[in-house]
């Protein structure tokens, strides 16, 4: 708290400096280009921080603006101080509108959506005009404002609260779940969160961030008119937002102040100005082909040992710790008020008649399948047996087919449907999948608590790391290898203390102790997290040491369930499964 403090002393010095110690003309360019950074800002969330293409910023920012020359015509109370708000969460259902496609598109038809709300606004704008324009009524200051040098203090002022408040934001459930988005929709619902909500939420915050540039550019200007909001400059602040990393503060602070540089120096050389737009684009597809943004380049470069210090604790900690002590292995869950019966155990997941059709394939046919609380449960079969369009049919990902899904003795799927994906998680049915999903721009602590829904303290989240994966709750995800987030995953799901935790190859590229520890590891899952396991598999060993019973697929229909010992010796198992023929 003392460094934020520091760090914010030394930057409102500098903002007074340069406020004061600037000409007058340099000191409008400053303020275009903080006024510019709020913009960035925004764009930082919807683009940078949840990953979708947002190409009419300037539209919310006209909308921020035509509110506030409508406030000063009227003569609201409170000036500036005021409109500024205001003029934000009039932009806000305009972002919400924008948002509602966002929740069915992506990509390059969501950028058309967006785009063409832009020219929607600005032929609008122009055909009605900004109130005032025509009678020549300015934007008026409050006092203590009313210079140049004043107002660009209260723009770095807006600036350093917005940057504060999304700093706020990104270490809530909320702004994890922007940033899970970008990495993956899929992994962000069966983590328990509502995939609209998460988008819809983006747009808001970055409309009303914009809203509020907008009213920033109609008090520098005094007189906006349409041209100032034209479409393409939400491109250009697109390209700026990617090219700079505007997702950080500085990044942001570094986009706004290079539209103003680079045009200034275009204008000085008596190059077209409409030369930076080439820049910008050039700067975007190179900050798009490496991954990272200006801001990122930066940080990394301020922090040169992060790797090598990473890889020395982990080598710490992988010397430190070591598989559980072997112990008696639980035949039950522990008991609790609400929890099973030693005698009558209840079933964690129970399905029946589930089928998945792909056209006329038939992936799954009518499969049953009952895992009970405290099992370790495995689910095998060869490749194309059906395992992950029936782990897809369970979580939510596509229709049951008019099966019956119940998960803790609750209903979340039957023939008339089912509930959403994030609804089945938030019940108490959690997932992992095969492919790595886990969003890189979290650290440990802050996944886990996204994943696990609730607060975390580092006690219990080492607790929940330990025999599985040595990482510290502070390193960052994007420093770790794509085996080590694998576990990390695992290690999230389970944190959540779900009824039923189905794990989708979590050995997928382990070693071979590491699978021996990992499967030590789940034995004792049930009694340590209370959760019963539905294990999808190819390592039979793992298998073998993990679960108490075996359910093998092939064809999309259940050949064989039972004892691992018992089922793998079956001959249709054999032929089915592992290719061989039983000996005569």
């Amino acid at each position: 708290m003392a460094r934020w403090a520091v760090a914010g002393l030394g930057l409102a010095a500098l903002a007074y400096g340069l406020a004061a110690g600037l000409p007058a003309y340099w000191v409008f360019l400053a303020m275009s280009a903080v006024i510019s950074g709020v913009l960035l800002q925004s764009l930082g969330v919807v683009a940078g921080q949840a990953g979708m293409v947002s190409l009419c910023q300037m539209a919310f920012a006209a909308i921020g603006a035509w509110t506030t020359a409508q406030l000063n015509v009227w003569d609201v109370p409170g000036g500036l101080y005021v409109w500024l708000p205001l003029a934000g969460l009039a932009a806000v259902p305009f972002g919400l509108l924008i948002g509602l496609p966002a929740l069915r598109l992506r990509g390059v038809h969501l950028a058309i959506i967006t785009l063409g709300f832009a020219a929607t606004v600005d032929v609008v704008m122009a055909a009605n005009s900004f109130p005032g324009v025509s009678q020549g009524v300015v934007v008026g200051r409050p006092a203590g404002l009313t210079s140049d040098r004043q107002f660009f203090l209260l723009c770095c002022g807006v600036f350093a609260l917005v940057a504060v408040a999304l700093s706020l934001v990104r270490r809530t459930r909320l702004g994890a779940s922007w940033r899970a988005l970008k990495e993956s929709e899929r992994a962000t619902a069966a983590a328990g969160t509502s995939v609209p909500g998460a988008k819809l939420s983006a747009f808001a915050v970055s409309a009303f961030i914009a809203g509020v540039s907008g009213a920033l550019l109609a008090g520098q200007l005094a007189m906006v008119v349409s041209r100032n909001f034209d479409p393409g400059q939400s491109l250009v602040a697109y390209a700026m937002a990617v090219m700079a990393g505007a997702h950080h503060a500085e990044g942001a602070l570094i986009g706004g102040a290079l539209g103003v540089l680079v045009s200034e120096l275009l204008r000085r050389l008596g190059v077209p100005q409409q030369w930076a737009n080439v820049v910008f684009a050039v700067g975007a597809v190179q900050a798009m082909t490496q991954g990272s943004g200006m801001s990122d380049g930066l940080r990394t470069a301020l922090r040169p040992a992060v790797r090598k210090a990473l890889r020395a604790r982990r080598a710490l900690a992988s010397s430190a710790v070591a598989a559980p002590p072997p112990g008696p292995e639980p035949a039950a869950p522990e008991i609790t008020p609400d929890g099973p019966s030693p005698r009558e155990p209840r079933a964690a997941l129970r399905i029946e008649r589930v089928s998945v059709r792909y056209g006329q394939v038939v992936a799954v046919d009518e499969v049953g399948l009952t895992v009970l609380a405290g099992d370790v449960h495995g689910l095998v079969g060869p490749n194309g047996a059906g395992k992950s369009s029936l782990v897809d049919a369970i979580s939510g990902f596509v229709p049951a087919g008019g099966g019956v899904v119940e998960v803790g003795g609750v209903v979340v799927a039957d023939g008339r449907g089912g509930t959403s994906v994030h609804r089945r998680a938030r019940a108490g049915l959690r997932r992992t999948f095969q492919q790595d999903r886990v969003p890189v721009g979290l650290s440990v602590r802050e996944y886990l608590r996204f994943a696990a829904r609730r607060a975390l303290g580092d006690d219990e989240l080492a607790e929940g790391l330990a025999g599985l994966v040595a990482v510290a709750p502070g390193d960052p995800i994007a420093a770790l290898d794509v085996g080590t987030r694998r576990l990390l995953e695992v290690a999230g799901t389970l944190l959540a203390r779900p009824a039923i935790a189905v794990l989708d190859e979590p050995a997928a590229g382990l070693g071979h102790a590491e699978s021996e520890r990992l499967g030590a590891w789940l034995r004792r899952v049930p009694a340590r997290y209370g959760a019963a396991v539905l294990l999808i598999e190819h390592d039979l060993d793992l298998v073998r040491a993990a679960c108490t019973g075996v359910t093998v697929l092939d064809f999309g229909r259940v050949v064989a369930e039972g004892p691992p010992a018992e089922v793998f010796a079956e001959p249709r198992v054999l032929r089915a499964y592992l290719g061989e023929e039983p000996a005569a």
